[in-house]
């Protein structure tokens, strides 16, 4: 008879010992590791093949180029790239000579050099408030230059309004100025018909009166290789407030925020899923601590590479282009920013959390914005977790671009003989450095030479002439420029200090309308950023920080020593962009009786003229207590 198995009963299956079960679940384990290891290949895989579909994307970006077509000079020319601490612990900056159409378009061809697929654009103020050399020709020379350099796009801003949003729509569309030829040292179509702009100006909110249609195009799609970025355009909702009211007449200016979200959902709606915003709205970069190498820490101005922390935004705290960057839709890439004249690369978290870039290239074209990110195909998106930034600063130890500098010697050999024509001269410099009071030499200069226009006495001497701090755009050095004499003030330099061609408007305003212009300067749209007006000789007041705010000190005011009367009637001058209540300045929009004078540039080039040595005197017309 059969015997049963050993160890057991017939009939009952074999238990498993112990080692065999271990043996089982080191075999299981194996099993299990290799089929993870075979899941974390493919996975590697599949990433290299949708690696292999990415596509790299450069965008370079600039902004509040100015119309410097040369080399701009002084502090206007120079990027601070450190800092340096003497014996006696006084901070100062390490600065590197930047900037010039020519280099500017040298960088950008290096830069574009080996890469798959690059786009250049502008963030506004490409031209207005320019030098001489491009202003004397309506900025075509500007225009010229960018067109040559393949700018893709670009905003517009604030200071392209400067001349009028109809001379705006001939700049984008080309055509001549009727000037009869140089009137009033202008001359349009100088060298050849003015072909307009090679790229599109966006401005998706600046609206023909009572509409939400824009006058340009909001958003404009640049293709190259398999890629489309949409790019929208937006200038400061302000803007009106700071041009001239009569260039302006007939448009408006709406929200950034919701400009940007519409053209967003409309690119959206054209299955353009990359966008990017240039928005004409800046930021103000405080001063950040610094670790000396004598070990001690100073507050000092950041350099050209200033950095956010990642996601934050603690660097542009406060600053008005901060709620824009937070509430524009998070289908938008980046925010290239502009304005403010500032350098910073910050991460500023959309509204769906997301660290999303906002940057901006200082001014003058002395630096330029390197943004890079890759581009998926299939979402037609950008990978946003992808993306980086740099600053390249645009230094003049590279050649100049040669098709650049043809376009800027033959303006310059144009322009020769009206800017080398000497004025007067200076004994030292003469800059818009304000004291703490918010007094300057310049200011000072730049005011009495508006109170000594005969074109705006034909009722009557005015008392006071008012010039706001923003249309003084350069200092009167006493080095000299190449071929002059130290201490020469040329046409061209005067120019640089006064550039808009502004009339002078003379009025009356009550003593009453001066106490409250004077406040003004305080409060409304310049309250917590002040701008304090500069006064003409003969002219004193009185201000003071008070727990209630900056206002000016009740019977302060004086006109040649005596007390302003609030009863009685003053004659006044003050610029044309003032006149009509810029810059916040409501009570001028109040005065009667008006006479139109001369130009700004023309009082202030005779006033250099007759006052052939000019000393810049100490400055007592305004106190802060």
């Amino acid at each position: 008879m059969p015997q049963p198995p050993s160890g057991g009963q017939a009939g009952q299956q074999q238990v498993p010992g112990r080692q065999q079960v271990e043996g089982l679940r080191v075999r299981a384990a194996v099993r299990a590791d290799r089929a993870a290891q075979r899941k974390v290949r493919q996975q590697a895989r599949d990433q290299r093949a949708y690696e292999r579909t990415l596509k790299d994307v450069q965008l370079l970006a600039f902004n509040d180029f100015h119309g410097n077509l040369e080399p701009p000079t002084g502090s206007s020319g120079r990027v601070t790239v450190g800092h340096t601490v003497d014996a006696a612990g006084k901070v100062s900056a390490a600065t590197v000579d930047a900037g010039g159409a020519a280099y500017l378009s040298t960088h950008l061809k290096r830069l574009r050099d080996g890469q798959q697929t690059s786009f250049t654009v502008a963030a506004g103020d490409q031209i207005g408030g320019s030098p001489l050399l491009s202003a004397a020709f309506y900025d075509e020379p500007t225009m010229e230059a960018l067109s040559a350099m393949k700018v893709d796009a670009a905003s517009v801003g604030n200071h392209e309004f400067d001349k009028g949003y109809k001379e705006l729509l001939r700049i984008v569309k080309g055509g001549c100025v009727d000037d009869g030829e140089g009137k009033n040292n202008r001359n349009s179509c100088a060298l050849h018909k003015y072909a307009g702009s090679s790229f599109p100006l966006l401005a998706a909110n600046v609206y023909q009166a009572g509409t939400k249609k824009p006058i340009l195009p909001a958003y404009t799609v640049m293709r190259k290789n398999g890629v489309q970025i949409g790019v929208i355009g937006v200038v400061l909702k302000d803007t009106a407030n700071v041009v001239s009211h009569e260039g302006v007449k007939g448009i408006t200016f709406g929200d950034e925020v919701e400009a940007i979200n519409r053209a967003t959902a409309e690119l959206r709606s054209k299955g353009v899923n990359a966008v990017v915003a240039l928005v004409h709205e800046g930021g103000s970069v405080p001063p950040q601590p610094w670790k000396a190498p004598n070990g001690k820490s100073y507050q000092v101005t950041p350099p050209y590479d200033a950095r956010c922390s990642q996601g934050s935004a603690n660097l542009l705290a406060g600053s008005p282009v901060l709620p824009i960057a937070r509430k524009v839709d998070a289908g938008v890439d980046a925010i290239l920013t502009a304005h403010s004249h500032q350098a910073y690369l910050c991460d500023v978290p959309d509204p769906q959390g997301r660290p999303r870039p906002v940057t901006q290239a200082l001014a003058l074209g002395r630096l330029i914005t390197n943004l890079h990110f890759k581009y998926d195909p299939a979402t037609k998106d950008v990978v946003r977790d992808r993306t980086w930034t740099r600053q390249q600063i645009v230094s003049r130890d590279v050649p100049a671009d040669p098709q650049i500098q043809r376009i800027v010697s033959a303006y310059t050999a144009k322009v020769k003989p009206i800017a080398d024509r000497g004025l007067g001269t200076i004994s030292a410099d003469v800059t818009r450095v304000p004291n703490a009071a918010g007094e300057s030499q310049l200011g000072d200069l730049v005011a009495d030479a508006q109170l000594a226009d005969p074109g705006v006495a034909a009722k009557g001497a005015p008392a006071v002439a008012f010039m706001n701090p923003g249309g003084i755009r350069a200092d009167l050095l006493f080095a000299p420029l190449a071929g002059e004499k130290p201490g020469t003030v040329t046409f061209r330099k005067a120019f640089s200090v006064q550039p808009f061609g502004n009339n002078l408007v003379s009025m009356d305003l009550a003593g009453e309308q001066l106490y409250a212009l004077l406040n003004q300067q305080f409060t409304g749209k310049n309250a917590g950023d002040p701008k304090v007006l500069q006064v003409s000789k003969g002219f004193e007041y009185v201000w003071t920080a008070g727990p209630k705010g900056p206002r000016v000190v009740d019977g302060s005011v004086k006109i040649a020593g005596k007390p302003v009367d609030r009863k009685a009637t003053y004659r006044v001058v003050a610029n044309s962009f003032l006149a009509d209540g810029g810059d916040g300045f409501a009570a001028f929009a109040q005065g009667r009786n008006r006479i139109t004078g001369s130009q700004d540039l023309d009082s202030f080039a005779k006033y250099l003229e007759k006052h052939a040595s000019y000393t810049p005197a100490p400055l007592t017309r305004i106190t802060k207590k």
